[in-house]
């Protein structure tokens, strides 16, 4: 349990899993009206959300602040107010709710690594070529153990689709289209191509000082002078 039965009273499209809840979400657009979505609740502070604005849609593990654009929200960048949950019938926005304290204490426990404009922690999603079909597989880096996975998938030159821990994928899965991609989870903007917020050069949670790599070595020298 990671809430409370309190917390998640009356909360609508609630499903639990190991670490996560799951939760009905919206995001209201005055000129398409309601992109409504299934909200994860991670322990570690991870938020993502599959779309279902429509049959055919199928934008899945997107940020809130990328759901927020892809819904056609006019004032975007504001996705705590914007982005909704259905409380007792009536939508109340996440800001406004306990779904956000495991995010909330990731930001506030971040220290040393790189984070956003909003003071949580950021490293942006990175794909690995398969050396097998050579498509591109995306590596989300919100964690040390998922920077740890993509860190040494990035290094094995034999590195193949079914060698992901959390994904079970083949070869012969379709490759992520380009226009899903774009979105890396930089929080500055959804379809940002790098930028401060999103690129880290190194920190205690993407560096490791039992690797002997070039980036790894330079890092702990650098921390230890």
């Amino acid at each position: 349990m990671i809430f409370s039965e309190e917390e998640l009273i009356e909360v609508s499209g609630l499903k639990k899993g190991r670490d996560f809840i799951e939760v009905t979400c919206g995001c209201t657009s005055h000129r398409y009206g309601d992109a409504v979505g299934r909200l994860r609740v991670f322990s570690n502070g991870d938020l993502e959300i599959t779309c279902e604005c429509t049959p055919g849609c199928n934008e899945d593990k997107l940020t809130p602040a990328a759901f927020e654009k892809h819904s056609g929200r006019e004032t975007a960048r504001k996705w705590k107010n914007n982005v909704w949950v259905i409380v007792d019938g009536e939508k109340v926005s996440l800001s406004k709710t306990a779904l956000l304290k495991y995010y909330n204490q990731a930001s506030k426990n971040a220290n040393g690594t790189n984070r956003s404009h909003n003071g949580r922690v950021c490293h942006r999603d990175e794909f690995v070529n398969c050396s097998s079909c050579n498509k591109e597989r995306r590596f989300r880096l919100r964690t040390k153990e998922e920077c740890r996975i993509h860190h040494d998938a990035l290094a094995d030159v034999n590195w193949k689709c079914s060698d992901l821990p959390y994904d079970r994928i083949t070869c012969d899965d379709e490759e992520e289209r380009a226009s899903r991609r774009v979105y890396r989870g930089c929080t500055r903007s959804p379809t940002c191509k790098g930028c401060t917020s999103c690129v880290c050069f190194g920190c205690e949670i993407c560096r490791f000082t039992d690797c002997s790599c070039q980036t790894c070595t330079d890092f702990t020298r650098n921390a230890r002078a």
